[in-house]
C-alpha cells in the first residue's frame, strides 16, 4: 500500500488488493474442492447469458460466465451525496422493474488512481457458482491506505475463488479519505447520532445488506467470513469487535493488517475536529458547510494539508495512513487497547511485508534507495518518522545495529535494502500482527490459526511483498500485468489452490485445511503452529519466522506494545 505523503511512494494502497477469500472444503473425512464435490446437486447453468435475483430494495439481473455468475454494481446504501455527505449510510431507494447489474459501480472518490471515481460509490459485487443453495459467504474489503481502491480492481476479480471453494464471495466500495475517515460533531447525523468514521459505517451497512440479501445469490445469511487486506484487514479487525455485528460476522481473516494507532494510521479526536476547522477556514465556510463545497476542491485542500514531510505539517497524526478515530461507537479505541475478536480468527502476513515498498512490483519507492551505512541511516530515519513526531537518528542507530545483529543471528541477508526492508515492513505491519496473535493466544476465547505468506516475487524484485497475498487468494497472478512478478507456472496455480483451500475451508465450518497442506494446529507460539503458505513445499507448518527482529519493537518506545 503505497502511501504517496511524506515518502514519495505513488498514491496507492499499502493494503492492498488482496482478496478475500476462497476455496475448497473436506468433506466426509476426505478433502478436495468444494466446488467439485457438490457439483452433482447444483443446477445446469447455460455458459452465458442473464440471471436475475431479487434483493430488497428490488430485482437485478446478472450475467452467467461459464460456471459463475456476476453481480456488478448493486447498490447497498444510498448515494452519500449532498446532505448525506458526512453522514451515516442509508438503505438504497428501492426500484421498479429489473435494475441492471453488469456493470461496476464507480469507486469512491479518490487521486488519480482509478479513473470516473464519484462520491455516490456504495456498490457491491457479487460472484456465486449458483444462486440456489447455502453457501458460505466471504466478505472482501479492498485495502488502499484508507484513501484508494475499490472492489473492481481486477486483482480482486472472484470467480475463481467463489468456483473452486463453492463460496459466495462479495466485495464493495466505501467512501475513502477525508469523506470516510475523520470525525467532529458538527456531523452529527440526527437519525444515528453518530459523527465518526463514515467508511467504517459503510462497511457495517454493507455487511448487514449482505446478512439481508445473501440468500437470493445462494449463500447463507448465518454463515459470513470477513476479510481483507491492509487497510481492508484493519477494518475486518475492528469490524470484528463491534458490538453492533455481534452474530453477523461468523469468522474473520484479516490480511497484513495495518493496526491502526496514533500518530502512524490515526489521530486523536481534538486534533481531527482541529483539522476540519482548519479546512473550514481555508474554503471560506462553516464545519457543517463542508458538506456544500465541491468535492474535488474539498479533497485537494485535504491533500494539500497532508503532504509532504510529517514533520512540517500544522498537525501531528495521521501522519502516514488516515485511518479511523476512536470516537466511542465505531473505533471504541486503538487496535493495542482493546481485546481481541470473539469470534474465529486468521491473521495472514507476508514475510517481507515491507518489499512492497522498497523494491516490491507494485509501488516501490522511487529511489534513490540506500547502498552505504550512511544512506541506510537516512532511510530508515525516514519510516521511523511515520510513526514518531519524536524520532531521531539515534533511534535510526539503534534499529540498524539491532536488525542487522538478527540477521547475522538468523542467517539473513545484512545489505542496506534488506535492512531497510525488514525495518518498514516490521514496524508498520508484522509487529502488530504477530504481538496481537500471541495475545489472542494467551487471552483470546475462540480459535486462532496464524498464516505466513511466503511465496516469493520474481527477479528483478525480492521478497514476498505486502502486495503478494492478494494475487494468490483471487488467482489474479495469472494476469499479464501481474504474471512477470508473480508467475503462473504449475507451483504458482498450487500454492493459489492452496491458499483458497485454507481459506474456504475456514469460512466453511472453522476448520482450514487443503489436500496441498499438513494438518494445522491452532497458533501457539510456544510450538510450530504458523502455517507458511509459498515456496517449493508450497506449505508447511513452523515456528515463527524473523521472531529475534520483532524484539527490537518491544522496547523502541515506537509502536505501541500490545
Amino acid at each position: 500500500m503505497t502511501s504517496g505523503n511524506s515518502s514519495g511512494l505513488p498514491r496507492r494502497t499499502f493494503v492492498a488488493t488482496a482478496a478475500a477469500a476462497a476455496a475448497a472444503a473436506a468433506t466426509a473425512g476426505s478433502i478436495r474442492p468444494a466446488a467439485a464435490a457438490s457439483a452433482s446437486h447444483r443446477p445446469s447453468r447455460p455458459r452465458s447469458g442473464s440471471v436475475t435475483v431479487r434483493t430488497t430494495a428490488g430485482r437485478i439481473a446478472g450475467q452467467r460466465l461459464d460456471d459463475v455468475t456476476v453481480f456488478r454494481g448493486v447498490p447497498y446504501a444510498a448515494p452519500p451525496v449532498g446532505p448525506l455527505r458526512f453522514a451515516s449510510p442509508r438503505p438504497p431507494e428501492p426500484w421498479n422493474g429489473v435494475r441492471d447489474a453488469t456493470a461496476f459501480g464507480a469507486p469512491a472518490l479518490q487521486t488519480d488512481y482509478l479513473p470516473d471515481s464519484s462520491e455516490d460509490c456504495l456498490y457491491a459485487n457479487v460472484w456465486t457458482p449458483s444462486t440456489s443453495g447455502r453457501r458460505p459467504v466471504v466478505v472482501y474489503i479492498h485495502g488502499g491506505g484508507w484513501f484508494l481502491g475499490a472492489g473492481s480492481e481486477p486483482d480482486y476479480d472472484g470467480a475463481r475463488p467463489a468456483v473452486r471453494g463453492d463460496l459466495v464471495v462479495i466485495n464493495f466500495n466505501y467512501r475513502l479519505g477525508l469523506l470516510g475517515w475523520g470525525l467532529h460533531e458538527e456531523f452529527t447525523d440526527r437519525r444515528t447520532s453518530s459523527f465518526a468514521n463514515w467508511g467504517l459505517q459503510d462497511q457495517a451497512a454493507l455487511l448487514h445488506w449482505v446478512q439481508a440479501n445473501a440468500a437470493a445469490f445462494g449463500g447463507d445469511p448465518g454463515n459470513i467470513t470477513l476479510a481483507g487486506t491492509s487497510a481492508g484487514g484493519s477494518s475486518t479487525w475492528q469490524l470484528s469487535l463491534l458490538p453492533q455485528l455481534r452474530g453477523v460476522i461468523r469468522r474473520a481473516v484479516p490480511i497484513s493488517a495495518k493496526h491502526v494507532w496514533n500518530p502512524a494510521s490515526s489521530t486523536t479526536p481534538q486534533e481531527s475536529r482541529e483539522v476540519y476547522a482548519l479546512l473550514a477556514s481555508r474554503l471560506g465556510t462553516t464545519v457543517a458547510g463542508l458538506r456544500q463545497v465541491s468535492g474535488h476542491e474539498l479533497k485537494a485542500a485535504w491533500e494539500e494539508l497532508y503532504s509532504g514531510d510529517p514533520a512540517e505539517r500544522p498537525v501531528t497524526g495521521w501522519r502516514e495512513y488516515r485511518g479511523p478515530v476512536p470516537d466511542g461507537q465505531w473505533m471504541r479505541g486503538y487496535d493495542h487497547e482493546l481485546p481481541t475478536p470473539r469470534i474465529p480468527v486468521m491473521p495472514v502476513y507476508a514475510r517481507t511485508e515491507g518489499s512492497f515498498f522498497t523494491a516490491g512490483p507494485g509501488y516501490p519507492y522511487p529511489g534513490p534507495h540506500p547502498t552505504n551505512d550512511a544512506e541506510l541511516r537516512e532511510a530508515v530515519f525516514m519510516v521511523l518518522r511515520k510513526g514518531s513526531a519524536r524520532a531521531g537518528l539515534r533511534d535510526a542507530d539503534q534499529a540498524i545495529a539491532f536488525y542487522r545483529k538478527a540477521a547475522v543471528r538468523g542467517g539473513l541477508p545484512q545489505d542496506p535494502m534488506s535492512l531497510w526492508t525488514e525495518i518498514w515492513g516490521d514496524g508498520l505491519f508484522r509487529y502488530q500482527i504477530v504481538r496481537l496473535a500471541e495475545r489472542h493466544a494467551r487471552e483470546g476465547r475462540s480459535p486462532q490459526y496464524l498464516m505466513e505468506f511466503a511465496h516469493p516475487v520474481r527477479a528483478p524484485y525480492s521478497g514476498t511483498p505486502h502486495e503478494a497475498t492478494s494475487k494468490f487468494l483471487f488467482g489474479s497472478h495469472a494476469l499479464p500485468v501481474n504474471e512477470p512478478a508473480y508467475g503462473d507456472g504449475p507451483l504458482e496455480r498450487q500454492v493459489s489452490d492452496t491458499l483458497i483451500d485454507l481459506i474456504a475451508s475456514f469460512a466453511r465450518d472453522g476448520r482450514p485445511v487443503s489436500p496441498h497442506a499438513p494438518a494445522w494446529p491452532e497458533f501457539s507460539p510456544r510450538i510450530p503452529s504458523t502455517m507458511v503458505v509459498g515456496g517449493p513445499d508450497v506449505a508447511r507448518v513452523s515456528t515463527t519466522f524473523k521472531a529475534d527482529q520483532l524484539r527490537y519493537w518491544d522496547r523502541a518506545g515506537w509502536v505501541p506494545r500490545t
